[in-house]
Order: structure tokens, then sequence, then C-alpha cells
């Protein structure tokens, strides 16, 4: 666990990225929490393919589901919404004794509702609702209508794990819809304690640009990117604007380093844990990179609150040809069609399940 404690007292959240109802059933996720130091989860319909269409864990409830004339996104639901809160009361005890700003786990609206704000913030309303647990948030992509859900949804109380950020702008814009929301409580007389995160997403820049850049620079944009965004969130943090609503009784919204098994072989399978290291933060991360974090983490150094270098490594990666802005947006765009491709093959497989 030694990997994990120098995380811990630096003073960053260790999440787990993925959840299965074999884990659930087994202890996996509870032993996670005892013997690494975790503290929360989350989940993506990536994961929730995998788990459902890989699993006959499912089976049974999809069956009886079906039979009660359930569609396949409702069973969906409910299969989710079940593991979450199985999930959420391992985690409330640390949700309890941190006064919430640990200890959550995530539920994502569907992903085909990304460029439809309404309906987001319908669905973010319901799922909060149904899955009755203070310390489960709802995931909302900060695509340009997920923003404005989320400010609506924060206005109405739901906690937001903000998904699908790969840029210091982009997180500056989830960022805003937070603080927009807590404002818009305020003036109603609202209580402040909504919280939330913003999920930034780090591989996802190396596997598009490695094949690019010099060989000096393979692997270092998603790093870069992650410093130059944790730089942002200090400033952001120490303004005015953000010290008045703490003071009102506001949470700090946390930066979440997502994305973070490394998807080249040559390189340490700890890279963007041990890089992006920082008090105040969560890194989520897949079983096999906190396993490997846990065996032979590095001692990270911590990131540092000045802009600096992460800006002079970003410049230099566009001015070798990366077009950091042009592919901020496509990764996002990407990010989302890629979930709406696991979610309908998700789909497809309850249909499949509930009709055998």
């Amino acid at each position: 666990m030694a990997g994990t404690t120098d995380l811990i007292e630096i003073g960053q959240s260790i999440w787990l990225d993925n959840i299965t109802r074999d884990m659930l059933d087994d202890g996996t996720i509870a032993r996670y929490i005892a013997d690494l130091g975790v503290t929360g989860l989350t989940s993506n319909p990536s994961i929730f393919d995998k788990a459902i269409s890989g699993s006959t864990a499912y089976d049974a409830d999809v069956a009886a589901l079906a039979a009660e004339g359930l569609g396949a996104e409702e069973i969906f639901f409910r299969l989710a919404i079940a593991d979450l809160r199985r999930a959420a009361d391992l985690f409330a005890p640390i949700a309890e004794a941190t006064r919430g700003e640990d200890g959550w786990v995530s539920l994502e609206v569907s992903p085909t509702l990304a460029d439809d704000a309404d309906a987001t913030v319908a669905a973010a309303r319901r799922l909060h609702a149904e899955a009755d647990r203070p310390n489960l948030f709802i995931k909302i992509p900060g695509t340009p209508a997920g923003l404005v859900a989320i400010e609506e949804a924060i206005f109405h109380g739901v906690p937001v794990n903000v998904t699908l950020l790969f840029s210091t702008e982009q997180y500056l814009a989830a960022a805003e819809a937070h603080l927009r929301g807590l404002e818009r409580r305020r003036a109603a007389g609202l209580d402040l304690a909504v919280a939330s995160v913003a999920s930034l997403f780090i591989s996802r820049w190396d596997v598009a640009l490695n094949e690019l850049l010099p060989g000096p620079m393979r692997n270092t944009v998603g790093v870069a990117i992650g410093a130059a965004s944790y730089a942002a969130s200090c400033a952001l943090h120490a303004s005015e604007r953000v010290a008045d609503l703490v003071a009102a009784g506001a949470p700090l919204q946390k930066l979440l380093f997502a994305s973070t098994g490394v998807k080249d072989p040559s390189a340490p399978d700890t890279l963007y844990v041990s890089a992006l290291a920082a008090p105040g933060t969560v890194n989520t991360m897949p079983d096999g990179t906190l396993l490997a974090v846990a065996d032979h983490g590095d001692t990270p150094v911590g990131l540092s609150a000045d802009a600096t270098g992460p800006l002079e490594a970003l410049a230099a990666a566009d001015a070798a040809g990366a077009d950091l802005a042009g592919l901020a947006d496509r990764l996002q765009r990407d990010g989302a069609a890629a979930f709406v491709g696991a979610w309908e093959a998700m789909i497809g497989s309850i249909d499949a399940k509930a009709s055998a």
C-alpha cells in the first residue's frame, strides 16, 4: 500500500474507476477501501457495458425486470442504481467523516442526451431522487449543452460529476457552471452544500499525439494538461468569488484526474498517478493502475500551483503541430460518441438477455 499511502499523505483522494456486481458480491471493493485507501468510485457507460455484457451476474434481474414490462434503458438504470446504492453505502462512513468532501460514487445520465440540456436536467433530477443516496454524483458531460444542464442541476440541488473535460478551458467552463448554479441558490436563499467534481481526461491526449510529436514529447501532453488545469484550479479557488461562496457554506469543486490508465506499454504504468499527485484533488483509476500504484508506485513529487512549466510544455507541443485547442474539442466530441456507442451496445445486450 506504500504507493497509495503517499498519495493519501499528499492529500489526494484515490477513487476506483470501475464497478461490477461481482466486485460488490465478492468483497473486492470493500478490500480496496480497507487495504488500499480507496475513498470513492466512478462509473460510465463503457464500464457498465463490460459489467453487464461480460457477466451472468445480472441475467436473473434482467429477466425479472423484463417480465414486469420494463424496457432496456429502464432495466439498465434499475441495475446500475442497485449496484451504486450498495457502493454508496460502503463509502458512506467516509462521506460522513469528511462531511461530504469524499466518499462519492457516480451515475451517468444517458450519453444520448449530451446535446439536450433540458432532457439532461430532467434525467439528472430523476436519477438522483431515485438513487436516494446523499453521496451519489450524477455525471453530466461538459459539452456546450451539458454546461447549461450542469448549472441548472446544481441550482436544483443535484451533486454533479462533470465528465468529458479535456483542457483547462473546458475545466474552467465547468467550474463556471458550478459557480453560477451556487450563486443562483444563494440568491434564492437555498442551502449551498451542493458538491461537484470536474473530471479531466488525461491519457487520451497522449494516445492522440504520440505518433505526431517528437520522441522526447511522447506521453508528456496529458500530464501538462493536468498540471496546467491544477494551477488554474488553485487560482480560481483563491479568488474572492469562490472565497465568498465557501464562507457561505459552499464546497469547493474538486479537480478529478480521469482516464489515468496508461495506454503506451513503453511508459511507466503509474505515470498518470505519480505525475499528477496534488492536494485537494482526486485520481480515479482502473483496477490495474490502482494495483500497480499500490505495488510499485513512485513517490510523487506533487503538482505546483505555478503554471509556467506546463504552459511552456503545451506551447512546445503546439509549435510541433499538436493544435491543442482543436484537439481538445475533437477529443470531447469523440469521447461523447464513444460513450454513446458503449451505451447502445449495452442496451442491445440487455435487450438480448431479456429476449433470451
